[in-house]
C-alpha cells in the first residue's frame, strides 16, 4: 500500500506490484499483422506487450517444457473499442456537446460490450487449440492448459527466463490471435507467469499486524509546540510534528464549508478486507469528532475466497482499507462508502474489483491507493485497465490513483520513472504535499511532499549530516510510455512533458493533497498488541495513499455541489480550472525563496513503547528527490491542491 507509517523496514510505503500497464489514450492491444514464431502460421494480429521486457536473449534459459501449466485470461475487445475511447473523451470534456451525457451499464454493454457471437468464436478458437475455458464473463475468458496448447493458440514459443533470481516462462516473441478475431480479442495476460502484485502499494485471513504507535511530544496544530533546547534548523527552531490531522482540520484546509457529500457514493478498492473495519471506523468517528455512520452507510463487496495471502502480505492491507475509509468519511461525512476488496494483490483480482464497480455502477468516485513502477508495466495489462477506465468514464465514473511514495523512484529503483496506474491517460493521478494547518483550523501553507531525515547527534548539539538523506516523497514525473493526453496540453510545460526526449508525454500527477507522514492524518485501527491480544489504537499516517481518498472525499463534496450530477472522469475539468482561485498553487518555499521548513519527530525505537528508547530526528519538508513543486503546474502537486473555491466551482 502506498500509505506510510514511516516505521522500520515493515513500512509499506508505495503500494503495488500489481498494475503492470502503459495506459495510452484509446490504445488497444491489437496491432498490425506480425510474422508468427518459428513453425507457426503468419497473417495474424499481434497482441502487443505480451512479450515482457525482461524476457531478453541474455536471460533466455531455453524452451519451456510442453507439459508446463499455463493459466491465462483472454480479454474481449467488445463491438466498438475505438468508439468507446472516443465516447469516453466526449462525455468527459467540458468543451464537448456530449459532456455529461452518460450511459447506464446496460447501455454500455449494448453499445460496446462483447457480442455473444464474438464470445462464441473466441471460445471455439481456444478450445480447438487444446485449451480449457474455465470461466466466461462479459469482459474476458479464463483458460488453462499446457504450454504446447498455449503456443498453438497464440502462435508463439514459450521460453524460460531468469528474472530477479527466479525462473519464469514467457513468450519469446509477441503473441497473436487469428486475423478473423482481430475485432474480438483485446489482449491476453498470463502467458508469462512472473508475479505481478500490487504493493500497498487456506482462505482465512491472518490477524492484524503488530501495533504501531507514535511517541510524541506532538504539536496539536502546526507550530504549536517547540523545544528550545533542540538545535536550530534553517535559522529557527523547528516545531514538533503534529499528532495527526483530523477531518475537521482537513475540511477547513480544503474548503469543504457546508458540503458533506450527501447522496454521493465513493468506492474504495484494495486487496483483502479488514475484519474489524466497521467497528474501527465507527470508533474513530466517535473519538475524533466525525459524525457516526448511518446504518448501511459503509458496505463491503468481497470475494468468496482469498488467494496469495502470504505473497501479498494480506494483513498489511488492513491498514490501507482503514485509512481509506476513515479519510473519505472524515472529509465527506455524509457520503456512502462501498469497499470492494480484491481476492489478492494480483492484477487479475484488482481488475475484477474495478470491473465490479463499473458493471454494477456501485459508485461515481473510486479511490485506489495502490500501484507499481512504470518499468514493470506491460501493454497487455494496460489495455485491460484502460478498457475498464473508459467504460467507467462513459458511465460517469472517475478513478483516482495515488502517485507513489518514492519521488522520482531513483533512490529505490535506480531509474527515474513514474508509477502506474497513475500514469494512465484515463485515471486521475493524486500527488502529495506537506500541510500546515494552524490555530483555529486556519490553512497556513503547503509544500510538495519530499522529506530528508537527519538524526539528533549523541550530544544533542546538532542534526547529524544535516539536512540528511531522502526519506520519501510524492511520486511524479514524465511517463516513458503514455502519450500526452489532450487535457494536459497548454498546462504542462514542455520541459516536463518532453523531459524524456521526443514528443510530449503524460506527466504525473494531476492534483494533490496532504501526504507527508510528518503532517499526516490520525487513523484508528485494531492491531495486535505486544501481549498478543487485539486492541484499538491510533497513529499518524501518510503517503499518497492518504492523498487519494482525501481527493476522493473532496470530489464527493464537489459532486454534491453539482446537485448530485456525476463528475465522471475528472481530469478535463481539473485542468479547465488550472490557474484559477480553485487551487492552492503549492511550492516548496511557501514562505519565500530560501526559507526552508522542517519538523521534529520523536519515535519509539521498537515502534510500540519506550522500553527500547526513543530517537529524535529532523524532517526537512519540500525536498522531493529530483522533483520540485514550483509556481504553476509541477510534477509533485500537479495543478495544486483544492482551495477555498474548488468545491463551489462545480456549482451549476
Amino acid at each position: 500500500m502506498r500509505s506510510s507509517r514511516t516505521r522500520s523496514p515493515r513500512a509499506r510505503a508505495g503500494l503495488a506490484w500489481a498494475a503492470t500497464l502503459p495506459l495510452v489514450a484509446g490504445a488497444l492491444a491489437l496491432g498490425a499483422p506480425a510474422a508468427g514464431a518459428a513453425g507457426h502460421d503468419g497473417g495474424r494480429h499481434a497482441l502487443l506487450g505480451t512479450k515482457p521486457l525482461w524476457a531478453t536473449r541474455q536471460a533466455d534459459q531455453g524452451a519451456t517444457a510442453a507439459s508446463a501449466a499455463v493459466t491465462a485470461r483472454v480479454y474481449l475487445a467488445g463491438r466498438d473499442a475505438k468508439g468507446l475511447a472516443e465516447r469516453a473523451r466526449a462525455v468527459s470534456d467540458p468543451h464537448s456537446a456530449a459532456y455529461g451525457k452518460y450511459l447506464s451499464p446496460a447501455q454500455v454493454r449494448a453499445h460496446y460490450g462483447a457480442t455473444q457471437g464474438q464470445i462464441a468464436k473466441v471460445t471455439d478458437w481456444l478450445k480447438t487449440s487444446g485449451l480449457t475455458v474455465t470461466g466466461t464473463t462479459n469482459r474476458y475468458l479464463t483458460v488453462r492448459g499446457d504450454a504446447a496448447a498455449a503456443e498453438r493458440a497464440f502462435a508463439v514459443d514459450l521460453h524460460n527466463y531468469r528474472k530477479s533470481g527466479h525462473t519464469y516462462h514467457a513468450p519469446s516473441a509477441t503473441a497473436s490471435a487469428p486475423a478473423s478475431l482481430a475485432d474480438a480479442v483485446l489482449t491476453v495476460t498470463g502467458l508469462d507467469n512472473a508475479p505481478r502484485m500490487a504493493r500497498h502499494h487456506s482462505s482465512e485471513l491472518p490477524p492484524p499486524e503488530g501495533v504501531f504507535r507514535n511517541s510524541g511530544p506532538f504539536s496539536s496544530y502546526y507550530g504549536s509546540r517547540t523545544d528550545k533546547k533542540l538545535p536550530s534548523a534553517y535559522g529557527s527552531k523547528a516545531p514538533y510534528a503534529i499528532k495527526g490531522y483530523t477531518g475537521r482540520q482537513l475540511r477547513a484546509a480544503y474548503g469543504a464549508k457546508k458540503w458533506t457529500g450527501k447522496n454521493v457514493t465513493v468506492a474504495i478498492t484494495d486487496a483483502y478486507a479488514s475484519p474489524t473495519i466497521a467497528k474501527d471506523a465507527d470508533t474513530y468517528a466517535a473519538r475524533n469528532g466525525d459524525p457516526r455512520y448511518r446504518r448501511g452507510q459503509l458496505s463491503q463487496v468481497l470475494p468468496e475466497d482469498y488467494t496469495h495471502i502470504k505473497d501479498c502480505g494480506a494483513a498489511g492491507w488492513y491498514g490501507e482499507e482503514t485509512l481509506d475509509v476513515e479519510a473519505v468519511h472524515a472529509v465527506a461525512p455524509d457520503s456512502d462508502i462501498v469497499y470492494v476488496g480484491g481476492a489478492s494483490c494480483m492484477d487479475d483480482d484488482l481488475l475484477d474489483s474495478l470491473g465490479k464497480i463499473v458493471d454494477g455502477h456501485l459508485a461515481d468516485i473510486v479511490s485506489n491507493s495502490w500501484g507499481d513502477i512504470e518499468a514493470n508495466e506491460t501493454p497487455d495489462v494496460a489495455a485491460a485497465y484502460d478498457q475498464i477506465f473508459q467504460q467507467g468514464a462513459v458511465q460517469g465514473i472517475g478513478f483516482y490513483f495515488s502517485s507513489g511514495d518514492n519521488g522520482d523512484e531513483v533512490a529505490k529503483t535506480g531509474t527515474k520513472q513514474v508509477d502506474t496506474p497513475a500514469n494512465s491517460a484515463w485515471a486521475t493521478a493524486v500527488g502529495g504535499t506537506s500541510l500546515a494547518v494552524g490555530k483555529h483550523d486556519a490553512y497556513q501553507w503547503e509544500t510538495g511532499w519530499g522529506t530528508r531525515k537527519a538524526a539528533l547527534s549523541k550530544d544533542g548539539h546538532d542534526w547529524t549530516g544535516f539536512p540528511g538523506t531522502f526519506n520519501g516523497g510524492a511520486g511524479g514525473g514524465t511517463s516513458k510510455t503514455v502519450a500526452q493526453p489532450f487535457y494536459q496540453r497548454g498546462a504542462v510545460p514542455d520541459g516536463l512533458a518532453k523531459a524524456n526526449g521526443g514528443g510530449a508525454m503524460r506527466t504525473v500527477p494531476d492534483i494533490a493533497a496532504v501526504a507527508d507522514p510528518n503532517t499526516g492524518f490520525l487513523v484508528g485501527q485494531t492491531q495486535t498488541l505486544p501481549d498478543g491480544s487485539l486492541g484499538y489504537d491510533e497513529y499518524r499516517i501518510g503517503g499518497t495513499s492518504l492523498a487519494a481518498p482525501v481527493i476522493a472525499g473532496i470530489q464527493a463534496l464537489a459532486q454534491q455541489a453539482r446537485h448530485g450530477v456525476a463528475i465522471g472522469f475528472a481530469n478535463p475539468g481539473i485542468y479547465q480550472r488550472y490557474g484559477t482561485a480553485a487551487y492552492h498553487d503549492v511550492t516548496d518555499h511557501p514562505l519565500g525563496a530560501g526559507r526552508d521548513l522542517a519538523v521534529v519527530r520523536v519515535d519509539y525505537v521498537n515502534g510500540t513503547d519506550a522500553s527500547k528508547g526513543t530517537t529524535t530526528s529532523l524532517r526537512s519538508l519540500g525536498q522531493d528527490s529530483s522533483l520540485r513543486a514550483v509556481v504553476g503546474y509541477d510534477d509533485v502537486t500537479g495543478v495544486g491542491t483544492p482551495g477555498a473555491g474548488y468545491v463551489s466551482s462545480y456549482r451549476p
